[in-house]
């Protein structure tokens, strides 16, 4: 009998090293704090920007970290090689795929048009009943302000499901969304496994 898979997050974040380095500092530590949590990381591969800072300091930590990159993206993003684990899919699609269907739980951490492009597609694959997962916006330093602040409108003018907002689940910092990662580890999860 195989001993039972490490609960995953997906992690959401940039490809780009932020000019403030609090943003670098929050995926490493977050980085750090799944892997003591005993939690593997899965994200998109690359081996630039905050992605990079997340899955060095979770490697650093003793983790477990699961990359899928899309080979157009493999030398662009320079993919990290060093990881546990990278998968080389076809395309972004297959990549949002696979990220999505690792993953126990979802986390955003601020990032770009390519973050938000991922948490749009986990987002929209809950509402129509692919999933339940959860999906937790670090909004740190108020970065995700702006967002929930449209989601909110969208909600007033009827375009959108308070339900449907209340997907998104917004924590202020690293801290918060590792308790909540914590208190999902001891929600028992269905017995069937994801792929990878």
């Amino acid at each position: 009998m195989s001993a039972p898979r490490p609960f995953r997050v997906t992690v959401f974040c940039g490809s780009r090293s932020p000019a403030d380095p609090s943003y670098d500092d929050a995926a490493r530590a977050l980085g750090t704090g799944l892997a003591q949590l005993g939690a593997a990381v899965v994200y998109g591969g690359a081996g630039v920007g905050t992605m990079r800072t997340l899955a060095d300091a979770a490697l650093d930590a003793g983790g477990v970290v699961l990359g899928v990159i899309p080979d157009e993206l493999e030398d662009r993003e320079v993919a990290h090689t060093a990881i546990t684990e990278l998968h080389v899919v076809d395309s972004m699609a297959e990549r949002k795929t696979l990220l999505i269907e690792l993953a126990d739980v979802f986390v955003a951490l601020p990032g770009g048009l390519g973050t938000l492009d991922e948490l749009f597609e986990v987002a929209v694959r809950a509402q129509v009943g692919l999933h339940d997962k959860p999906i937790y916006l670090v909004n740190l330093a108020g970065y995700y302000d702006h967002l929930c602040a449209f989601f909110d409108h969208a909600v007033a003018v009827g375009l959108m499901r308070d339900a449907h907002r209340g997907a998104f689940l917004v924590v202020p910092d690293v801290p918060a969304v590792l308790d909540a990662v914590r208190a999902h580890q001891a929600t028992p999860r269905p017995s069937a496994d994801a792929p990878g």
